[in-house]
């Protein structure tokens, strides 16, 4: 007589550390459409990016080590391709969801300021300003151009490296504003130190610039040192004010000139 034998049953299937990962970055992307990033730690915030050119790999160990590496978010979103690509667990290809979306960011905070006046929107003036060049681990100059209504043509990095007299060129300032039609300027540029008042240097290179500006027309509004957490206007300390009324008292009057007066 056949002995009937109950079914044996099959072992569960152990999930593989592939299909750990996608559960998880699954529930990462159900949580940002749900609900944007709150609740998200910084570091959820780099997993995130760097799923979305990451196939299958668990992104949460290269995610907290850029973090440890570069201190904030802020420091992983300013790091160079090179620096990340140092990172155990991303390369030139998954860094891409990094990468893209501070460019993404940048353009879409310039053109919130573009056509505007920066004069009277102070608020995104600074917010664009600092989202540029706050935490550059050297230091910037940004020059924002304006049409003749004080509105926002463009914005260029004209030099980066220490704020020198020898590294700020006059000419190429002049020459970048008349390329662009403009009609004035506003400079900026950084502090790495954290501390935005103004050197020797930095109140020199700044009078070197507004008498070369207003020798061909072109006015000069603002020079801001971004800082951390703070900035300083030589607008709002009267400085530029002040270095206009010296190069007015030092130009020479059109009699003393030579042309005819009247």
């Amino acid at each position: 007589m056949a002995v009937k034998r109950s079914p044996q049953k099959r072992p569960d299937r152990i999930p593989s550390a592939s299909t750990k990962g996608q559960g998880h970055r699954s529930r990462l992307r159900e949580r940002f459409l749900r609900s944007g990033l709150d609740g998200f730690l910084d570091y959820e915030i780099i997993e995130l990016l760097l799923t979305l050119c990451t196939p299958r790999r668990d992104c949460k160990d290269p995610a907290k080590e850029a973090m440890r590496r570069f201190k904030s978010l802020q420091g992983v979103l300013e790091a160079s391709p090179q620096e990340l690509c140092q990172v155990p667990g991303i390369g030139s290809k998954n860094l891409l969801g990094i990468t893209l979306i501070k460019a993404v960011s940048d353009r879409y905070v310039q053109q919130r300021l573009e056509r505007k006046n920066p004069l009277t929107n102070a608020t995104e003036l600074y917010a664009y300003l600092v989202h540029r060049i706050r935490d550059k681990h050297r230091e910037c100059f940004e020059v924002i151009f304006l049409d003749a209504k004080n509105r926002v043509l463009c914005t260029d990095t004209l030099f980066t490296g220490s704020l020198t007299a020898s590294a700020v060129y006059p000419r190429e300032v002049v020459d970048a504003a008349l390329r662009n039609r403009a009609a004035a300027l506003i400079f900026a540029h950084n502090h790495p130190s954290g501390d935005p008042d103004p050197s020797t240097e930095d109140v020199n290179v700044t009078r070197q610039l507004v008498f070369a500006c207003r020798a061909v027309g072109i006015a000069v509004h603002e020079h801001l040192i971004m800082g951390a957490g703070r900035y300083f206007s030589f607008a709002d300390h009267g400085m530029i004010a002040r270095m206009n009324q010296e190069f007015d008292l030092r130009r020479p009057s059109p009699v003393a000139a030579g042309e005819p007066g009247y």
